[in-house]
């Protein structure tokens, strides 16, 4: 196995063998296994062992195998202890899932710190089966069923091209230890019962299973590659982008056949799951949205709109009388002026003897007015962004220059009459949008 490692390395991951990289080590077979090949190739890495501390003495067993192991390959380990029943009880999330959430989090940090870009883990051939009946079991799409992948923009899993079988032969021909992990036995957990009961049974139905399970992966891969051409594509003639906003017209989107699943394509890497929800805003009301952790997708008149979730500042600033300049939450320049300059859409000239100090800086709200300049009477500023075809996400972030609760500027886009310099105007005060 060791030159058949050593070729599939110097083709597949060359990086591994000029970089520094960190190595997740449990103390397991596979993960001591990889740290023993790794170092034959006198590969430069640091080794990173946590303690979930979930069984005992157990578990400060396999941080002292790790440290003497770190020892005697000569290679600098990382250790840390974590409270995951905690994190467990907190966060309302499974054992399995705050172990992962934890170990990664951790890892990531030690590479920001160490400058390591690459983190290389134990997965092999049996992880990738196993991930793949879970994934089956709760209902994917492509990307699930083609499995783990071998690299990743931060992760390299070396040995994912080989079984079990494999790497346990190597480790007791090289008469290796390493730690049997007491909990891998209990089939209460989903990927223990496909290991232990499910697995052994595809492999004595058929010898060569393993073999087209690998074929058939290598398949679904070639497919997600040609799918993803096509998204790009898609994404192409379809996005819009405009200042951090993505734009889809939804005429197009209603033409694209079957619809649901061109939805999925386009949005899947947003964090979207909700896709009768989002198939729902077709034909929604404006103003409708539906969310994911990191993005909010809203119906606006005949559009979606695509925007990553950000903090959205409700607060209200204050401009005092004698105050030339605000930097939040624009900048804006503030002077006396004793005549009209030219007008433009980030300047606004008003009568002083108009305005109340201390004047305030808002976002707008339901109910808002303003009497628009050059108008007779007043207008909802609802409709006037209705009018004006201004889109919902817009909507939220635009911000009102106001004197006594009363609009004087919708900032950037229209004054209001009733502070505009007259012919009997003494004092004028310009404000400039920067």
């Amino acid at each position: 196995m060791l030159e058949a490692f050593k070729g599939h390395v110097k083709k597949s991951f060359p990086e591994l063998l000029s970089e520094r990289f960190l190595l997740a080590c449990s103390g397991g077979l596979d993960s001591v296994v990889l740290a023993h090949c790794c170092t034959t190739m006198d590969m430069e890495f640091a080794l990173a062992h946590c303690n979930f501390r979930l069984r005992g003495e157990e578990s400060d067993g396999d941080e002292r195998f790790v440290a003497n192991l770190a020892k005697s390959l000569n290679k600098y380990l990382f250790i840390t202890h974590f409270d995951t029943i905690g994190y467990v009880n907190k966060n309302k999330v499974s054992v399995q899932m705050a172990a992962r959430e934890l170990r990664y989090t951790w890892f990531a940090e030690i590479m920001k710190q160490q400058g390591i870009d690459t983190l290389v883990t134990a997965h092999q051939a049996d992880d990738n089966l196993e991930t793949f009946f879970i994934n089956l079991s709760r209902g994917t799409g492509i990307d699930g069923l083609k499995g783990i992948p071998p690299k990743t923009d931060t992760v390299s899993r070396p040995l994912l091209a080989f079984s079990r079988a494999e790497i346990l032969e190597y480790a007791k021909a090289s008469r290796l230890e390493w730690r049997e992990d007491s909990s891998n036995r209990e089939t209460y957990y989903l990927r223990n019962k496909i290991r232990h009961e499910i697995a052994p049974i595809l492999n004595e139905l058929h010898p060569a299973f393993q073999d087209n399970f690998d074929r058939t992966q290598a398949y679904l891969g070639d497919t997600a590659l040609v799918l993803e051409a096509y998204n790009k594509k898609l994404r192409s003639e379809l996005f819009q982008s405009e200042n951090g906003v993505v734009r889809i017209e939804i005429t197009d989107l209603q033409q694209l056949h079957p619809l649901k699943p061109h939805m999925h394509l386009l949005l899947k890497d947003f964090g979207f799951t909700a896709w009768n929800d989002i198939e729902g805003l077709l034909t929604a009301t404006s103003g409708k949205e539906v969310r994911s952790k990191t993005h909010r997708l809203v119906k606006d008149r005949k559009q979606l709109l695509l925007e990553k979730l950000g903090y959205l500042d409700t607060r209200t600033y204050h401009i005092h009388e004698n105050q030339r300049e605000m930097t939040h939450p624009f900048r804006l320049k503030i002077e006396c002026s004793d005549e009209l300059g030219e007008t433009a859409v980030n300047t606004l000239y008003v009568d002083k003897e108009t305005l109340k100090y201390p004047l305030t800086v808002r976002k707008w709200q339901k109910g808002d007015y303003f009497h628009p300049l050059g108008m007779k009477g007043r207008k909802k500023l609802s409709k006037y962004f209705k009018d004006e075809k201004v889109d919902v996400i817009s909507k939220d972030k635009q911000w009102l220059l106001c004197s006594d609760n009363q609009i004087v500027w919708v900032v950037g886009k229209r004054a209001d009459e009733r502070f505009k310099v007259r012919k009997d105007t003494r004092k004028i005060v310009k404000f400039e949008l920067i």
